[in-house]
């Protein structure tokens, strides 16, 4: 990766648009200072069935309210029998069917047949594959010893009654449902979804379905925005594209607060004069912009801000950093919203090449995983934050933290993927 070594004798040299660099926030201060003041709430709850469930955040603990499985049950085809008759003959008295109870308890040198997943007779304590056994005219003959309880799975041996199995937070995915299914929970507790509105600010911002005019781009920030919104269990609000108007502006984002549980907006939250939302924002309400500016790469001029419990992000205008910022800084606010702990995939990788960044702030840094010699590798894209295509090309992300200057080739790195898409590419 193609990026200069700045040491801290020339890093002052650096254009930082107007920022007090000495005053910026880390990521992680910037999310204390904002949680220390934002005073958010999840969202109210409602029930849904199992099939809308799937993505779901769990509002109400789970807890057994019954042994699972409910009576002994045999693990394997065969014959069930008291172990202490073998080895010895025993004299075959029915068959246990499936679904069924057993027809009839077992008296002292009698068998049944039965199928796995068959419950077992009083009397039977375990049960004899029928690979390991004779049958005689209707006499079993078991030749060795039986352990008591061998190929039976006891009640209770999967839940039992009383145990607390889910807890409140819980992402619901394939094993939850199915869990809650065996449970006869078919009416599932879970966070009500947060209405994000999503805007983009811009005189530049034409729609996708139009082609844009010289100066004129496509507005493609707010559908990367509400696909991760969207993945990270939020329901995103498109709203009409505002000009750069600070009236317009602020009385749009006054009506999206009001409509919604929280916003969140791309562009022109940086300090130029063209740069209207953070003062929009401000106007909102208290406690209003916590934080204004990352000691970040990409991603400098963010806004975290807070008004009457509700969260305002100001993200910036460039695609690639709107996108980091959210997934890497953003994702524990919607989650607190949405009542769950963000916990992104990731995979640990090689480094392909060399990392050169600025010491004392946080970076970013897209990265292609490719698979080599069976060993992933993870090569460290260019940081291009006005790039639409740079993260599409990438499987993810490697945050190098303030105190690193540089990663060596050969480093182990964490790739944290994106929540949509960028963990299938290779």
């Amino acid at each position: 990766m193609k990026n200069r070594t700045v040491t801290p004798a020339t890093s002052a040299l650096l254009p930082d648009a107007g920022f007090d660099v000495e005053r910026l926030h880390a990521p992680c201060q910037a999310l204390a200072a904002f949680f220390a003041r934002a005073e958010l709430a999840a969202c109210g709850g409602e029930h849904i069935s199992l099939d809308e469930t799937p993505g779901r955040i769990l509002r109400e603990a789970i807890v057994c309210d019954a042994d699972v499985p409910a009576a002994a049950r045999s693990s394997m085809d065969g014959f069930a029998i008291a172990a202490a008759g073998a080895p010895g003959r025993f004299r075959i008295v029915g068959e246990i069917r499936m679904g069924h109870a057993p027809p009839t308890a077992l008296a002292s040198g009698q068998a049944m047949r039965i199928p796995t997943g068959g419950v077992l007779p009083e009397g039977a304590d375990a049960v004899v594959p029928v690979e390991d056994v004779r049958v005689e005219g209707g006499v079993l003959i078991v030749d060795g010893a039986v352990a008591l309880g061998d190929c039976v799975n006891p009640r209770g041996d999967d839940v039992r009654a009383g145990e607390l199995l889910l807890e409140p937070g819980r992402r619901l995915g394939a094993p939850e449902i199915g869990l809650l299914a065996t449970l006869g929970v078919t009416e599932v507790p879970v966070y009500r979804r947060p209405r994000i509105a999503v805007l983009s600010s811009g005189d530049e911002l034409v729609r996708p379905d139009r082609t844009p005019a010289l100066g004129q781009i496509r507005d493609s920030n707010r559908y990367a925005v509400a696909a991760s919104l969207r993945a990270m269990g939020a329901q995103p609000v498109h709203l009409p594209t505002v000009p750069d108007d600070p009236v317009l502006l602020q009385a749009e984002l006054r009506a999206a607060h009001a409509a919604h549980d929280g916003v969140v907006l791309t562009g022109g939250s940086s300090v130029g004069e063209r740069d209207h939302t953070p003062a929009a924002i401000a106007a909102l309400g208290r406690p209003g912009v916590l934080v204004h500016g990352l000691r970040v790469k990409p991603g400098k001029p963010t806004v975290l801000a807070a008004v009457d419990g509700k969260p305002v992000i100001g993200l910036p205008g460039n695609p690639a950093s709107a996108l980091l910022i959210l997934e890497a800084v953003v994702a524990p606010i919607v989650a607190h919203l949405v009542g769950a702990r963000a916990y992104p995939a990731s995979t640990t990788a090689t480094l392909a090449a060399p990392v050169v960044k600025r010491p004392g702030w946080t970076w970013y840094v897209p990265m292609l995983l490719k698979e080599e010699d069976g060993e992933a590798m993870a090569h460290p894209l260019p940081i291009r934050s006005s790039h639409v295509s740079l993260l599409a090309r990438a499987a993810g992300y490697s945050t190098f933290g303030e105190e690193e200057s540089e990663a060596a080739v050969g480093t182990k790195v964490v790739v944290t993927h994106f929540l949509v898409g960028g963990a299938h590419r290779t």
